[in-house]
Parts: C-alpha cells; sequence; structure tokens
C-alpha cells in the first residue's frame, strides 16, 4: 500500500539502510538520477549525492546520530553530467530507539522554476503577438488605400518626372506590405510528418557554409539515438536557419558555432508532460547578447545591430510554437545558447493531431 503511494509522488523519494546504502528508490527518484533503481539499488548515498557542499555528509551523520531531521534548500547536486538544485530533507526511522533507515525526499527547485519561467515566456509571447497582429493589420488596411491611390494618379499623370514620385510611393507601400506580412509570422499551418531532426540540422548546416566563411568554423555534437519527431519540414528548417544566421551575424566574421542534440525525458512544455522532447542547442562563442535587451529579443523589432530588422527570433519562435515547442536563450560575453525543445510525440498524439 506504502509503496504503491510512493510510486506516484512527484518528489524523488529514497530509502536508505543504517550504514546509507540505498535500498528503495521511487520512479520519481529514478527520473531524477536518470538511472533504474535496478543500477542504483546498493550505492551509498556519498556516490549518489555528488556535490560541492563538503559539509553535507558530516551534517548528515550528525544529526542521524542525534536522532534528528535534517533539512538542507537549494543543494546543487550532480546528475549525470549535469548540475541540479534541490530541496532535500532526511528523516531517521527508529527501531526500538535505534536508528534503523533513513529516509530522503528530494524536490527539484530548478525544474520548477523552468516551467515558471516557461509559463511567463509563453504568456510573454502570445500576448506580444497578438498586438503585432492587431498593429499589422491595422497598418495594412490604409496601406492598400494609398498603394491604390498611388496608382490611380500614376495612370493619370502624363509628365515623368511627376510618375516617379508615384512609383515611389508604390515600391514603398510595397516594402512596407511585405514588412507586415513578415510581422504577422507564419500564415500556413504546418504540414507534419515523420521527420528526422539531424537531416534538418545538416541542411542548415550546409545552407550558411557559405555565408559564414573560412572564419567561422560550423561543429556538429549530435545524439544518434534521438527518434523521429513529427513536424513540417520546410519549417523546422526556416527557423533553426533563423536562428542559426543570427549566431553568425552575431560572431562578426570569426568564431565557433556548435550544432549540438540531446534526447530529454519527461519535459514538460506548455504545461503539458512529454515523456521524450529532442533539446537543440545552438552555441556560438560571440560576444553575447546585452543584458538589456535579453528579455525581448523574441520580440518583432527588437535587434541589437543597426542593420538588423529584428524578426529572424521572431519568426523562428512563432514556428517552433507551432511544433508545440519552446526556444531559451542563456547569453554572456563569448558563450551564447539558443536551445530549442520539440517534443517527441508517441503514435497516440500523432494520430490526434492528424485528424
Amino acid at each position: 500500500m506504502y509503496k504503491k503511494i510512493l510510486d506516484h509522488l512527484n518528489e524523488a523519494i529514497l530509502l536508505f539502510d543504517r550504514d546509507l546504502r540505498l535500498t528503495y528508490i521511487n520512479p520519481a527518484g529514478e527520473i531524477l538520477f536518470a538511472d533504474s533503481a535496478k543500477h542504483l539499488v546498493g550505492n551509498l548515498a556519498q556516490k549518489l549525492f555528488k556535490t560541492a557542499h563538503h559539509t553535507l555528509f558530516r551534517d548528515l551523520l550528525l544529526r542521524l546520530n542525534q536522532n534528528e531531521p535534517l533539512v538542507d534548500r537549494e543543494l546543487i547536486l550532480e546528475c549525470m553530467n549535469q548540475s541540479i538544485t534541490v530541496n532535500m530533507s532526511a528523516t531517521p526511522i527508529l527501531e526500538n530507539g535505534i536508528l534503523a533507515e533513513v529516509l530522503i525526499e528530494l524536490q527539484q527547485v530548478d525544474r520548477h522554476l523552468r516551467i515558471t519561467k516557461e509559463e511567463q515566456l509563453l504568456a510573454q509571447q502570445n500576448t506580444s503577438r497578438m498586438l503585432v497582429r492587431g498593429l499589422a493589420h491595422e497598418i495594412k488596411n490604409p496601406l492598400g488605400g494609398l498603394r491604390g491611390a498611388a496608382q490611380l494618379l500614376d495612370q493619370e499623370l502624363q509628365d515623368p518626372e511627376l510618375k516617379e514620385y508615384t512609383q515611389i510611393i508604390i515600391a514603398e507601400s510595397d516594402r512596407l506590405q511585405e514588412l507586415m506580412d513578415k510581422m504577422l509570422g507564419p500564415n500556413k499551418p504546418a504540414h507534419k510528418h515523420p521527420l528526422n531532426i539531424h537531416e534538418v540540422l545538416e541542411r542548415v548546416r550546409h545552407l550558411v557554409a557559405v555565408e559564414a566563411g573560412s572564419n567561422i568554423s560550423l561543429k556538429t555534437d549530435y545524439d544518434p539515438s534521438i527518434p523521429e519527431l513529427f513536424a513540417d519540414k520546410n519549417q523546422m528548417i526556416q527557423a533553426l536557419l533563423n536562428i542559426v544566421r543570427n549566431a553568425i551575424q552575431a560572431l562578426q566574421s570569426t568564431g565557433q558555432i556548435i550544432l549540438k542534440t540531446r534526447i530529454q525525458r519527461h519535459m514538460t512544455i506548455g504545461r503539458k508532460l512529454y515523456k521524450l522532447a529532442v533539446k537543440i542547442d545552438i552555441i556560438d562563442n560571440g560576444p553575447g547578447i546585452q543584458p538589456g535587451l535579453m528579455g525581448q529579443i523574441f520580440y518583432p523589432m527588437i535587434t541589437g545591430r543597426a542593420e538588423g530588422t529584428g524578426l529572424g527570433l521572431s519568426i523562428a519562435q512563432s514556428l517552433i510554437n507551432q511544433h508545440n515547442g519552446l526556444i531559451e536563450c542563456e547569453s554572456e560575453p563569448g558563450h551564447t545558447v539558443f536551445s530549442i525543445f520539440l517534443p517527441i510525440m508517441d503514435q497516440s498524439d500523432k494520430t490526434a493531431l492528424s485528424r
């Protein structure tokens, strides 16, 4: 009965014997450590809890010897070559007044923070997209009338010099129309099919190789075990192309770009939990994004370059959103990472989408 309850908890529950050797771990703990109970059970706590907090085990043993619980907040653990932040509570279990077992509960803090940040980002992007679409539609209506009036005037004028002015009005109207269409973002539904993400990345790499020049190196670090996505190939190429081109422009003719893929298990995107997701990192060693722009880089018309339009990242985010995905960015001088998260749907999800 108790095991069934523990198996369905979201927090990681670990049970150790008096020598701090693991005897039980629930499924949430297996997810946290990215390993099976079969491989984890029998390991000492010191091996499982790799941390820079050198006094952790000394404090733990001291509290247990005094039959007192230990609570440690925002403890950084090293699991599977990645750092995770957890709140830990260790409770001694006594038999006849003697320590028999230790129950440890781990609550992953950075996961909750990431989900909260993701929800805020999605809400922010949706609000921005609605405002931009409303503004673009309001501009397009009078713009069409302006262009039509210029065309009628052009037909009535006989003087070539005056016609030159009407042609300028028509040309600038067309340019603004094109800009509005870009601001409105993708207007075609995604045609999703099984897709190898590495084929898309290789296509993007070949497309930008000439643009990058000989002083920019394009490297790859792919996880070959990633299964096929259910996605629109052309839209994926466009989204990734926009981000890689953005990285090339940031490098200013010299540097390195890395295209990296990894599998993510039990990933929450937009309040929905997916068993598998792919994480695509586009990493460059350029000067980084100005701190004042970090919260605005996915907004249309926001750019740190004088010659930029500020539409590439906004369009990429819209395309990724159409695939139930998300783009995040972290940047500091010498290291900028755009991370694209895309769910790998199972057959039931694909069937529901195709109806």
